[in-house]
């Protein structure tokens, strides 16, 4: 609680749209896959800002047990690793049917 009796906000404000602006930020869209599919840091980056996206809107930090956000958000954080450890690779274009 804060020093006036309401209930704390478990974020700061503002974080989740932050989050959210700095994801769509760094999506790669339809016209940018084939030039950014194979940057690793790129696509780690992508992954990340959608981990934290789902923290802010779907997880409370004082919560002790993990939670399905929690477990999506370790779900991205493990894919972003992999494009950092070159321990995957861009899956082919959905369109060329690869």
């Amino acid at each position: 609680m804060s020093a006036s009796g309401t209930p704390e906000a478990p974020w700061p404000p503002d974080s989740l749209a932050l989050a959210q602006q700095l994801q769509r930020s760094l999506a790669i869209d339809d016209r940018q896959w084939h030039r950014l599919k194979s940057q690793r840091s790129r696509r780690a980056a992508e992954q990340l800002a959608s981990a934290l996206v789902q923290l802010l809107a779907a997880d409370d930090p004082r919560a002790s047990r993990p939670t399905p956000a929690r477990q999506d958000a370790t779900a991205l954080v493990e894919h972003a690793l992999g494009w950092l450890k070159a321990e995957i690779s861009d899956p082919g274009c959905p369109s060329h049917g690869r």
